[in-house]
């Protein structure tokens, strides 16, 4: 079978939190550029083009690629990397590396497996923790995904740190802040959607003898997690991208940036963006939770004499 075999002793709790982190990283580094894609179609419509901005209509995932690439440069599917990563370690090693932990906190003593509302309860947990520590990276990644910059454009930021420091100076401290609750409610859902799912399937898929604990079964836990996550997620998705991208006073708050995309847009709104969205969750599950498993065997494996 591909990959390395489970070890005799399970993974200590440090280990699941630097190995969730850096499969995250890993995971970033493959998906990104679909990342950025979805933040360009989630933004698309949401405000008038002025005669100083050229518009750029982007369709489909390919098609916003594609377009970037030939007005942007390839480079500019990755913008905003760095703080990308730099939210992975931070956010995916509490929201995935301490999902284990939390959800063994809230079983009750003596119980074997815990329940489905026992799970439900810490990926919510998780996904919310990790969103209070790691607002600031997110906020600046947006705006990097967002900014369209032509090839004889300037530059909205002068790296990462001047993209805080600017926020910082123009919007307050606050300003890194923008969002905090539109995404600590996306990642809530979304981490149950991930690692609620992702459990549940890998569990059933080990039980009922279907497939053994190896590269095949957590491929089709993580592209089922994917694809529920991105089902439940993508109307706060849109809502998140959109009110973190927005000018000082353009919307009231979260609540009135969705408002205004239901009576500017329609519903179908909260779609958008959609398949980069599923392209982009469903192959970074994939990858993120492949590596996550492989780190934490190889890690323990290394320990045992």
């Amino acid at each position: 079978m591909v990959g390395l075999k489970p070890t005799d002793i399970p993974p200590t709790a440090t280990v699941k939190f630097l190995g969730a982190g850096m499969a995250a990283c890993i995971a970033d580094l493959c998906t990104f550029p679909l990342d950025t894609a979805k933040v360009r179609l989630q933004i698309q419509g949401e405000s008038k083009p002025t005669k100083s901005v050229k518009t750029i209509h982007y369709k489909g995932v390919f098609g916003t690629i594609t377009t970037m690439v030939r007005t942007e440069g390839p480079t500019s599917l990755y913008n905003g990397l760095v703080a990308g990563l730099q939210r992975q370690m931070s956010f995916a090693s509490i929201r995935i590396g301490l999902y284990d932990s939390v959800k063994q906190f809230y079983t009750s003593t003596g119980s074997e497996n815990a329940g489905v509302l026992t799970r439900l309860l810490a990926g919510c947990t998780t996904g919310a923790m990790a969103v209070t520590c790691a607002q600031p990276t997110d906020v600046v990644k947006v705006r990097f995904q967002a900014h369209v910059r032509l090839t004889d454009g300037t530059k909205k930021y002068n790296g990462t740190v001047d993209a805080y420091k600017t926020i910082a100076k123009e919007e307050g401290v606050r300003g890194l802040w923008k969002g905090t609750l539109p995404n600590i409610t996306r990642n809530a859902i979304v981490n149950c959607g991930e690692m609620v799912t992702y459990d549940l399937l890998k569990e059933m898929l080990l039980k009922y003898h279907l497939m053994t604990d190896t590269f095949p079964c957590h491929f089709i836990a993580a592209f089922g997690a994917g694809f529920c996550a991105t089902v439940v997620a993508s109307p706060i998705d849109v809502v998140k991208t959109r009110y973190m991208n927005s000018t000082h006073g353009q919307y009231r708050n979260a609540f009135n940036c969705m408002l205004t995309m239901v009576i500017l847009e329609g519903p179908t709104a909260f779609y958008k963006g959609f398949m980069p969205s599923f392209l982009r969750l469903g192959s970074w599950n994939v990858v993120m939770f492949v590596t996550y498993e492989q780190l934490k065997r190889a890690v323990m494996l290394a320990q045992q004499p």
